[in-house]
């Protein structure tokens, strides 16, 4: 055969195949076609797609199914500053906690629910831990008894039940059975892990957070803060939260909705409830009577379960400045005619994780 030489004309007997027209190349289009759609059907099957309908309106309504049970658990840190006007004011205070820190593990029954929509909560602590500066705040002759009150606390809330009240909105209606353990501490720490305890079961509830409509994602709703004083808050509450649907997402296999918040309110006392309170009544038996007022504000998301409303997560930071002024009508060493003032700031985080159905 004659050899051939780069850069030739290729042999006849070589033809070279004509895929530019003829029946031949039809056929090998469509083959190509075949191929390009097989393999984009492929992909198309391979790759996740968001669930049908993600982005469409949701309710959000809290609804209570007898025996369900939820467990959290609570990370809560709270650190204040207390400032004075005169500064030497502070030291005829009565001590307070300006470090705390509480851990804690519930368990979540529903007991019953009524045809009105309310509902009766079994909360079982399952561990608590509890540590605030308040020892070190103390005469060094009573730092070794407060530390032992707030261990022998921790020790006696584990087991504890709690039964709680809500309505249909998750409003807390109130709750009964810790009182006995309470009334065990010191009137300082009782107050402080009264009001955590209401904080917690408030979140829990998830008051304030529910639409009174479908939302769609992006939209925002707001709710208006009231409340008058009961025997176990003595605050009366007004203000206003505004919530953002962000969306849905999954939260250890349940489907949820992302709500961010932010709030503002103010909290004025019942000052014939706080009497009953161990500082106050330590404040007017020196002579000292009060005005007081408290303004909060705070922000952070919550998830929601889609099925039943049920609070699954809930990270929040909340500030409080508590304004208070004092009038001297007693032998106190303080002026009695220039204002006496005290402030009380203080921030707190709040870490919820549920999980259970």
């Amino acid at each position: 055969m004659p050899r051939h030489e780069p850069g030739s004309a290729q042999p006849a007997s070589c033809p070279v195949p004509r895929w530019r027209d003829g029946p031949g190349r039809r056929t090998a289009s469509r083959r190509l076609r075949g191929v390009a759609l097989a393999t984009l059907v492929a992909l198309g099957l391979s790759v996740p797609l968001p669930a049908f309908g993600w982005g469409r309106k949701v309710s959000l309504a809290r609804k209570y199914r007898p025996g369900q049970k939820m467990v959290y658990q609570t990370n809560l840190r709270t650190r204040a500053e207390v400032h004075s006007d005169p500064p030497g004011l502070k030291d005829f205070l009565p001590p307070v906690p300006t470090e705390f820190s509480l851990r804690q593990q519930n368990t979540l029954t529903i007991e019953a629910v009524r045809p009105d929509g309310t509902a009766d909560i079994q909360n079982r602590f399952d561990q608590l831990e509890v540590h605030s500066d308040l020892p070190e705040r103390l005469p060094e002759h009573l730092r070794d008894s407060a530390r032992q009150a707030q261990e022998d606390f921790s020790r006696r809330m584990a087991g504890q039940v709690v039964i709680v009240h809500y309505d249909r909105e998750g409003r807390l209606l109130g709750f009964e059975g810790a009182e006995e353990v309470f009334q065990q501490l010191d009137a300082s720490l009782r107050e402080p892990l009264r009001q955590v305890l209401r904080l917690f079961l408030e979140q829990m509830g998830g008051h304030t957070l529910y639409p009174d409509h479908q939302v769609k994602p992006g939209e925002e709703w707001k709710r208006k803060l009231a409340a008058p004083p009961t025997d176990d808050h003595p605050f009366s509450m007004e203000g206003e939260s505004t919530l953002h649907y962000a969306g849905k997402t999954r939260y250890r296999g349940v489907k949820a909705a992302r709500v961010d918040f932010r709030f503002q309110n103010v909290l004025t006392p019942s000052l014939e409830g706080l009497r009953r309170l161990g500082p106050l009544v330590q404040l007017e038996a020196r002579g000292l009577g009060l005005e007081i007022r408290i303004d909060g504000q705070g922000q952070g998301r919550v998830l929601l379960a889609l099925d039943d409303g049920r609070v699954l997560q809930n990270h929040a930071t909340l500030h409080q400045t508590l304004h208070a002024r004092l009038k001297n009508s007693g032998d106190l060493p303080l002026p009695a005619s220039q204002p006496i003032k005290l402030e009380i700031q203080s921030e707190t985080e709040l870490e919820v994780e549920g999980s259970g159905k």
